[in-house]
């Protein structure tokens, strides 16, 4: 008799300490687990890129066709008829550099927003890292980025375009703090997109703001002779506007001919608004974690 109450112990110990090794369910790592789990994320882009040109004759070629017409126009509505770029030499690709960076965040933070909802059927019925689908839309955003980076090396080139090192790594640091920006608002709005459908609408409006409130239609210098010092340095603490700013001076400042006054110490806003971007992706991704224990019940 005492030696089965010890087996049973004995038997008791080694469940307890083999079931410690298994993790609860429904607890990841975050962004971690996207990274562990890329392949998903490979498949859910490719998935997103499928649905979205199902049917099309022209496929992924309309990434290429859509912002070639789109700087065709603004070149002649804005630059020609308008002319409201007389004060802004090479005023088209001025425009345009800053056109394809809103484009990126509009179209990456937006389906970041819808996409939990938008993914309902598998938020349902398995368990993966629902962090995956707002990554998936900012990747999805990024793949349609290439195309009108592409329309802008055209335009440039065209324009005696001979950047150097350090304007190279300011584009590639403006393209970094879009990414990281998109992903950490498209996290917090697609949490709560699921609980409050508003947040779509919310952040449509958003986008417009983002538009006018960014140097892309006009020079920065216009906010520094209207408003005081103090709101010009929060106009330049907004990561989109340093990302606009830093693809200015990447692909439009080599082109010009004659001197323009770029925003200071720009490298170093820069690194500011890579800080910022970063900010929004903590806070987005601890506010995402704090929500997606219910999103199966609210989608």
């Amino acid at each position: 008799m005492a030696g089965n109450v010890r087996s049973f112990g004995a038997q008791q110990v080694a469940m307890t300490t083999s079931t410690d090794t298994y993790a609860v369910p429904g607890v990841g790592a975050g962004l971690l687990d996207v990274y562990r789990r890329r392949y998903l994320l490979k498949l859910i882009v490719r998935k997103e890129l499928r649905v979205r040109y199902r049917g099309s004759v022209l496929g992924l070629a309309w990434s290429y066709v859509k912002p070639l017409v789109q700087y065709v126009v603004l070149f002649f509505a804005l630059g020609i008829v308008l002319r409201v770029g007389d004060q802004i030499p090479n005023y088209a690709l001025y425009m345009f550099s800053g056109v394809i960076v809103i484009n990126f965040f509009s179209e990456a933070f937006s389906n970041a927003t819808r996409s939990i909802v938008s993914n309902a059927a598998l938020v349902k019925k398995i368990y993966l890292p629902r962090e995956l689908f707002p990554v998936a839309s900012v990747w999805v955003a990024a793949v349609h980025f290439l195309p009108q980076l592409v329309v802008l090396l055209a335009a440039a080139l065209l324009s005696g375009w001979k950047p150097d090192i350090m304007q190279l790594i300011g584009a590639a640091l403006g393209f970094v703090i879009v990414a990281v920006t998109a992903t950490g608002l498209g996290l917090l709005a697609g949490a709560v997109n699921v609980f409050f459908r508003d947040a779509e609408n919310i952040v449509d409006m958003l986008m417009m703001i983002v538009t006018w409130t960014s140097p892309v239609l006009y020079d920065w210098t216009m906010i520094r002779r209207l408003a005081p010092p103090w709101v010009l340095v929060i106009y330049q603490l907004n990561p989109i506007t340093v990302a606009v700013e830093l693809f200015h001076w990447a692909f439009w400042y080599p082109t010009v001919d004659r001197p323009v006054e770029l925003p200071p110490h720009l490298m170093w806003t820069g690194l500011i608004g890579l800080g910022m971007a970063a900010l929004f992706l903590i806070i987005g991704q601890l506010v995402f974690r704090r929500l997606e224990g219910h999103f199966a019940q609210e989608v």
